[in-house]
């Protein structure tokens, strides 16, 4: 259900059930085809690591001009592994402020409006309510999923506008697989700490090791909010496994770039 597409020289992965909804734009993209080199090679939207700023300045305007936006479009906050969702629910919200916006999901009915995360290795979660028009945009690593980060963003989207889970697509991005997230006791017993079931998505590779399935246990989250299981899509992309395609800050020790994802309103959608 998904598809890797190229618009101008920027490309990416795009959920199919989402883009047929006709009012929403969105984007995983992969590292392929920007200005930065070395271990930031090439479409890396962060200078957190040490890519030069002109040429993650360079990447974001490549990519606006790929999607017909302007740069202004594109809001991002300070992911801190955390649960704060920030509701952007008055027109007259300035997207752009001194002040470091300390949140890993953002929440909005605004048209036009691109909510953005970036990751290497954690979950990307896009939401779009087909009834409503309310979208949203979650980065869910290990310590935000034992928060139930992407749990809050739903409720957020029900609680500020009327959305009902029922009409909610979820797209889940590329992240680190099973195949490749080892985790120690610390992650265990944070996801033990969600109840006895939360370890499910954690398989016993050795004494005090497991491998996580961290879209999965995102995946479980939502259905617990009430969304569907076949509008719940996984794009099943290991950061990890791919060099070549994503950045992967456990493959790569930390010293790599961040893909962008985002999601935005074209329009507010006909209410059928």
């Amino acid at each position: 259900m998904f598809e890797l597409v190229q618009r101008g020289p920027i490309s990416y992965l795009e959920c199919v059930p989402l883009r047929e909804l006709g009012f929403v734009t969105h984007a995983f993209c992969t590292r392929r085809e920007g200005v930065s080199a070395g271990a930031f090679k090439s479409l890396n939207f962060s200078t957190s690591e040490g890519d030069p700023e002109e040429c993650v300045r360079a990447n974001w305007d490549r990519t606006a001009e790929a999607f017909g936006l302007s740069r202004r479009q594109f809001f991002n906050v300070h992911q801190v592994h955390g649960n704060e969702v920030l509701v952007i629910d008055d027109p007259a919200f300035r997207t752009f402020t001194c002040q470091p916006l300390r949140y890993d999901a953002i929440v909005t009915a605004r048209p036009g409006l691109a909510l953005c995360i970036r990751t290497a290795d954690c979950v990307p979660i896009l939401l779009a309510d087909s009834r409503k028009g309310a979208v949203a945009a979650v980065h869910a690593g290990w310590r935000g999923t034992s928060l139930g980060v992407a749990a809050r963003a739903v409720d957020c989207l029900r609680e500020h506008f009327a959305s009902d889970p029922r009409d909610l697509l979820a797209a889940v991005g590329p992240s680190i697989g099973p195949c490749c997230y080892e985790v120690d006791k610390p992650v265990h017993r944070s996801m033990e700490a969600l109840g006895p079931d939360r370890t499910s998505f954690l398989a016993a590779v050795g004494k005090g090791k497991w491998k996580f399935d961290l879209a999965a246990e995102n995946r479980s989250q939502l259905l617990e909010r009430g969304l569907s299981p076949e509008r719940i899509y996984l794009s099943g992309a290991c950061t990890s496994c791919e060099s070549e395609r994503w950045f992967s800050h456990r493959r790569d020790a930390g010293r790599t770039g961040r893909h962008l994802n985002f999601i935005f309103m074209d329009r507010t959608p006909q209410i059928l």
